[in-house]
């Protein structure tokens, strides 16, 4: 329940806001305006003010137009020119901005065959919905035709084919039909952008436009939430907690990159955003469009068995092509002054800057430096509450925890042996904007990650700035690999693409495969073909190669193939029990315990693996370890997992958290 409603709905602390409002109280005559004029201009002004408006007006507004003051207000109020009462008003987190209408876009042939499958979905499910509460008649089953709701669609459609278009036409569609959409995003994708392109199609309606996030104030939270409630927004766009959405008549929920992994909650309850959207629809008979440039492997699964109905679009529009992606083996590349870029980068940004064409780099790594090493005694300096290594930032000299948030000041030499001359190595995005401005001192060079985001309106504003023109080269993290359409971005260069290939996790191929795909969609989507560097120290890996290839097919059938020889997702359901505690040696009896207690009358065709450390093995001050289980049937195992821990009992100080169907394994 918590999840379903947002905390301050639950805890009702914030109420609507109230704001004073002024109006004309009476007629004003021409002599009320001489006698004013000459005894109380400003007076006169805002009467004047209040009679072109022939509306009320906030008091706040008057007095900002009208260069008056409280006092004016108040002995108007007095002589009974004025009236002024309390009214409702909503907190808008976009009132500050102006949104010009777009009409919709023609269609291309492949736009347009998916757009009907699309629309046959939604008409199916209107009808499956309000035939739904009747019997079936003697000898049916209820499954046979209309009245059956209509299969999840998944829309795999290469980057730049103008997906977004489809999710625009399709929800015109529904409110045309008198129904609701929910429209999910992932959390670092809900920009700017895919507001503007929502608030801007549906301009002349905009106040039916709800949008749900994190970056939300609790007042702006509370408003949006009470008009989706209301039924005055009947299209909401969120990320994965938007799923919840208190929408009535719901017609479609549209998936945007379901793939994403932040789709997927780290906390209780472990809900999928994806899965509880295909779910919501089947319980509330309407279509549901899962769409991506990579669809999940489990997703795939699903339209190959049948379940899902799998639709494609192949090209760009108006027949763009396809960025060109070129692999650097970084093995070979000169080692001279610690190059970051390799030469052939380096003269292709400049190319780009020659023409006033765009350039983005990415590498999904904050920071300046990854670790700190003293070269005398070997010591790094590793955070005290994780098993993993300090990052160093420069621009605030501190080294800090990307896990649990520690920080402290960078030490000047070692804090093991004293010795100075304390070596940084490793690469972050704030080394990568250093040594870009160094080696292209003319151009303008922004970077985008968590440490320059912190401000609520920065990302717009940043993204604004380069749709403008006025960055020429743009540095980040995953930020700024997903969902963005810069037509004057002509140039992806990679800076490593070996990050999260290596992981101890058998998803890290097809996340790295995803990723790639994902960051060349930036390129080339407008006028000139796009150009993509990927650098890289495994370049004949098969994740890098068919990203390099644009060849999903080919990496599906690998993978897959993969998967079903170890007996992995999407084959089996896999669960992930993690034991965690300040004290090791507690942490690892009850892992040890809880391992033989699962043992015993374990189902048939269930794989239980031996507790072993994760490989995060400290987190947040707690020693963590990890047990897994595998199987086909995954009510059977949840069912033996909840009796064998209701029977057992853990020390206060050990936690046990149960992941169905988990999705990080770190």
């Amino acid at each position: 329940m918590k999840s379903v409603l947002p905390q301050v709905i639950r805890k009702a602390e914030v109420g609507h806001k109230t704001q004073l409002f002024a109006r004309l109280a009476r007629e004003v005559s021409a002599g009320d305006m001489d006698a004013l004029e000459r005894r109380a201009p400003l007076q006169a002004a805002a009467v004047r003010f209040l009679a072109e408006a022939g509306a009320p007006v906030a008091v706040v507004e008057l007095l900002e137009k009208c260069d008056a003051t409280h006092q004016a207000i108040t002995a108007l109020v007095k002589k009974g020119f004025l009236a002024v009462e309390s009214a409702k008003v909503e907190r808008d987190p976009h009132e500050r901005e102006t949104f010009v209408a777009a009409g919709p876009l023609a269609l291309n042939t492949e736009q347009a065959a998916v757009f009907e499958r699309v629309r046959a979905a939604v008409e199916q499910s209107s009808h499956a919905s309000h035939t739904s509460h009747r019997l079936p008649a003697d000898g049916a089953d209820g499954k046979n035709g209309t009245n059956e709701t209509p299969k999840p669609i998944l829309l795999h459609g290469v980057t730049g084919s103008g997906k977004t278009e489809i999710y625009l036409q399709a929800i015109q569609l529904v409110l045309e039909r008198g129904q609701s959409a929910i429209v999910l995003v992932p959390e670092i994708s809900l920009t700017p952008q895919t507001v503007e392109r929502f608030k801007s199609r549906f301009a002349d309606t905009q106040h039916e436009v709800a949008v749900l996030h994190s970056h939300l104030s609790e007042g702006e939270r509370h408003d949006e939430w009470h008009r989706i409630r209301e039924g005055r927004a009947r299209i909401v766009i969120g990320a994965r907690s938007a799923i919840f959405a208190p929408c009535e008549n719901l017609g479609l929920i549209v998936v945007d990159e379901e793939h994403e992994n932040s789709y997927k909650q780290e906390e209780t309850p472990r809900y999928h955003g994806r899965d509880i959207a295909v779910l919501r629809a089947s319980l509330e008979k309407c279509a549901v469009l899962l769409g991506s440039a990579t669809p999940s492997l489990e997703s795939f699964h699903n339209a190959q068995l049948g379940k899902y109905e799998l639709l494609r679009m192949t090209t760009r529009i108006d027949d763009k092509k396809m960025p060109f992606i070129r692999v650097i083996d970084l093995r070979m590349e000169s080692k001279k002054h610690g190059a970051i870029l390799s030469e052939r980068l380096i003269t292709a940004i400049n190319a780009r800057l020659a023409k006033r064409e765009q350039t983005i780099l990415f590498l999904n790594r904050r920071g300046f430096s990854t670790s700190l090493i003293c070269p005398a005694c070997g010591h790094v300096c590793e955070c005290p509450n994780c098993s993993v290594a300090l990052t160093f930032h420069r621009a605030a000299n501190r080294i800090v925890c990307h896990i649990c948030g520690y920080q402290a000041v960078a030490p000047g030499k070692c804090p093991e042996c004293a010795k100075p001359g304390i070596k940084y190595s490793g690469t972050g995005t704030e080394k990568v904007e250093d040594a870009v401005a160094k080696l292209f001192p003319s151009a303008v060079v922004k970077r985008m990650d968590a440490d320059t985001m912190q401000r609520r309106d920065a990302y717009r504003e940043t993204l604004g700035a380069f749709r403008t023109g006025k960055i020429d080269i743009l540095v980040g993290t995953q930020m700024i690999a997903k969902g963005l359409h810069f037509p004057n971005v002509t140039l992806v260069g990679i800076v490593n693409a070996d990050l999260g290939l290596h992981m101890p996790d058998f998803r890290a191929g097809e996340r790295t495969f995803q990723l790639l795909t994902q960051v060349a969609g930036r390129a080339g989507r407008g006028d000139v073909e796009g150009e993509v560097f990927v650098q890289s120290f495994t370049p004949f890996h098969p994740a890098i190669q068919f990203a390099r290839h644009h060849d999903f097919d080919g990496f599906w059938e690998a993978e897959i193939q993969h998967r079903r020889d170890y007996d992995q997702p999407p084959f089996t359901h896999l669960v992930l029990i993690v034991i965690r505690s300040a004290h090791e040696q507690r942490a690892r009896f009850s892992a040890d315990t809880l391992h033989r207690r699962l043992s015993e009358g374990l189902p048939p065709n269930v794989t239980l693996s031996e507790p072993a450390p994760a490989p995060l093995e400290k987190s947040h001050g707690s020693y963590r370890f990890h047990l897994m289980l595998r199987s086909r049937a995954v009510l059977r195992l949840s069912r033996h997992l909840r009796t064998v821990l209701e029977k057992l009992t853990f020390p206060d100080d050990v936690f046990v958290t149960v992941d169905v169907d988990a999705f990080h394994l770190l």
